[in-house]
């Protein structure tokens, strides 16, 4: 499992040792938020048996060790977010996405190992059609979106020279406790919970395929044991929700009101996402279980905790 100490790679690891497996985790734990966020995602793994923990850089330490005697790998180390890949920082998403995921490919494929791979609505950009299904032409509008193309581009090449079998998951905006501290969820959940600003970036209006992480991870599963060779499964909520009916939807949940303060639209988000789930549906018998509204409660109830947590501790440390 790459990428274990992550928001959906956290909730994969604990899943799959409840179900009795053995995960070797790597991270390399980079910059893009903080590590002890990271190591409070890993807490729960920490003392139980049949996980381990690799710290380590997928595009420079040796995979094939990692790789050999494995039933499968999980792949879903990356540099995240759309925003951040424009400009100097580019360097970085081709060095964490496409050359680390180049690299774990041969690996695997030297190895004879499945990789279920995660990729991204982002590959869609502004879709032609909607819902949107994995025939549709791709055509990001962001960095970030391009270099998760472009891993799955490599993975069919490798599947296609080396035979490479491989699974690519392409995720429609994930949600839930331990999301990313950058995302809109968390930052509109934080907010409300600390009672400082929001900051919405465009008229609210755009809107986006929601889906609740532990509906991700039963996906994620399902395509490992049941996913067709170099198949791409949408992965989404069905559950295509604005912007401004979010907000709603968490100030009905925490019965407080969001300080909302409004910005120009960020480059590389798009107007619209709903990921038709027809294939995924039919190959591998998922489907989402998680309605919105309670998804956005467990996240709620997980931000407040979290909260109360931290001042409970600078009680402490001012007594």
């Amino acid at each position: 499992m790459t990428g274990c100490a992550g928001f959906v790679g956290s909730h994969l690891s604990e899943a799959l040792v409840s179900a009795g497996h053995e995960v070797v985790g790597v991270d390399a734990f980079t910059d893009y938020y903080a590590r002890s966020a990271k190591e409070e995602n890993l807490a729960r793994l920490e003392s139980r048996p049949g996980f381990s923990l690799v710290e380590g850089d997928l595009a420079e330490m040796a995979l094939e060790p990692l790789v050999a005697g494995t039933q499968g790998v999980y792949h879903l180390a990356a540099q995240p977010g759309v925003r951040g890949s424009w400009g100097e920082t580019f360097s970085v998403y081709v060095h964490d996405n496409v050359v680390a995921s180049q690299r774990l490919f041969e690996a695997a494929a030297a190895q004879g190992v499945r990789v279920v791979f995660a990729s991204s609505s982002s590959i869609y950009g502004d879709a032609e059609a909607f819902p949107t299904s994995e025939d549709a032409r791709p055509r990001p509008v962001s960095p970030y979106g391009v270099t998760k193309l472009s891993c799955e581009h490599l993975a069919s090449a490798y599947e296609r020279n080396f035979g490479l079998d491989w699974v690519g998951m392409r995720f429609f905006t994930v949600y839930g406790p331990r999301q990313r501290p950058d995302m809109a969820f968390s930052r509109i959940l934080s907010a409300l919970a600390s009672g400082t600003c929001f900051t919405l970036n465009g008229n609210g209006r755009q809107s986006r395929d929601f889906t609740y992480v532990e509906d991700a991870v039963s996906a994620t599963v399902g395509a490992m044991a049941r996913g067709g060779r170099g198949a791409v499964y949408n992965v989404g909520g069905g559950a295509e929700t604005t912007m401004l009916d979010v907000i709603d939807i968490c100030q009905g949940l925490s019965g407080l009101t969001l300080d909302v303060e409004r910005d120009e639209k960020a480059a590389g988000d798009v107007r619209r996402t709903a990921a038709d789930t027809t294939r995924i549906r039919k190959d591998v018998g998922w489907a989402p279980k998680m309605a919105l509204a309670d998804g956005l409660a467990a996240h709620l109830a997980s931000v407040l905790a979290q909260t109360e947590g931290h001042h409970d501790d600078r009680a402490r440390r001012a007594s």
